[in-house]
């Protein structure tokens, strides 16, 4: 669902991938490891956007900041590495 309104908030070394409608929010939180690699530690998806293809919109517009940005992904939560793995695709910027 590349219709997906997805925002980028960072703070220093942390950040997050934000989807909001009306009060809810998904959520997809990263650290950033030196200038080219990000961990993704946690995604969390509300009921509300569940079946959606809200959760692998998120891992996909890091996805595409990675290739944007020169930067690998380490993806440590355990629905964003499930996304990896469906995704041979992505393997371009996944941090071994």
């Amino acid at each position: 669902m590349s219709d997906l309104q997805i925002e980028l908030q960072e703070t220093g070394s942390k950040g997050r991938y934000v989807h909001a409608v009306d009060g809810e929010e998904a959520v997809m939180t990263f650290v950033r490891i030196g200038d080219k690699q990000v961990i993704i530690d946690h995604t969390e998806v509300p009921a509300h956007f569940r079946g959606q293809g809200v959760g692998e919109a998120l891992v996909r517009r890091a996805v595409e900041d990675a290739r944007n940005g020169g930067w690998k992904i380490r993806p440590l939560c355990p629905f964003a590495a499930a996304q990896f793995r469906r995704h041979s695709e992505w393997a371009d910027v996944l941090a071994h």
